[in-house]
């Protein structure tokens, strides 16, 4: 199988994999019309699921689009990421964006999103202390 190749194998598909994710978020990537939830799995393989509201994108033709978009870039990137659950929640305005926007955002999260896990404890850490400081 080729390193780029989106199998079956790495989408999420059931309801309580999508479950598990919301009720055990470890790792959070958000922009204005998009958020990102991501939890460890046990597979060896990122995998990603997608939760489009017709409230939030009305058009199916809309949201197909978001789809094949978020699905195109997280092919590429998946062999750099660790073995994560992700799912990707629209929120309102993301449908009056342009493709390119949208990659260029969805590409943005994936790469907060692969920062090794010391960097966001460390930056976790540097706000929590400010906080006390005060």
């Amino acid at each position: 199988m080729s390193e780029s190749s989106f199998p079956r194998s790495a989408r999420l598909l059931r309801p309580a994999e999508f479950k598990r994710v919301f009720d055990n978020t470890e790792l959070r990537g958000s922009s204005p019309h998009l958020l990102v939830l991501a939890t460890p799995n046990e597979q060896d393989q990122a995998r990603i699921g997608f939760v489009l509201a017709k409230k939030q994108i009305k058009r199916a033709v809309d949201r197909n689009r978001i789809k094949r978009l978020v699905r195109e870039s997280f092919r590429h990137q998946q062999h750099k990421m660790a073995a994560l659950d992700f799912v990707v929640l629209a929120r309102s305005g993301l449908a009056e964006l342009d493709n390119q926007q949208i990659r260029e955002m969805i590409d943005a999260l994936w790469f907060r999103l692969k920062r090794p896990s010391h960097d966001r404890q460390a930056n976790g850490n540097r706000k929590k202390r400010r906080q006390s400081g005060r």
